[in-house]
């Protein structure tokens, strides 16, 4: 019979070796529009995805010259989250304002 400590340093060498995938990451996206203003899309960048203030101007005219920005590559829930918040506040502005997410 083995001593009781060989068995649990075997377990442990067998769960070390056992590889930890990386969840999925999302992009969130933000779609341009003819009515949600530049200023709105900046001051989201900075409040929901905590930007800077230049970095924030830069990914809003991306918005607007390319019709479409990345915000933010997130896990699942984080980008998730992200995307209501974003959803909400322009809802409540009568912002038509889309924000996705898709597979990073």
């Amino acid at each position: 019979m083995l001593p009781p400590d060989s068995r649990f340093e075997e377990s442990a060498v067998a769960e070390s070796a056992e590889k930890v995938e990386e969840p999925p990451l999302f992009k969130v996206l933000l779609h341009n529009d003819d009515f949600t203003t530049m200023e709105f899309v900046v001051w989201v960048l900075q409040s929901v995805f905590n930007m800077p203030e230049q970095q924030a101007i830069q990914v809003m005219l991306n918005v607007h010259v390319k019709g479409i920005g990345v915000a933010g590559v997130y896990t699942y829930e984080i980008a998730e989250m992200k995307v209501a918040r974003t959803t909400e506040l322009a809802q409540e502005q009568e912002y038509p304002l889309l924000c996705t997410m898709e597979r990073a």
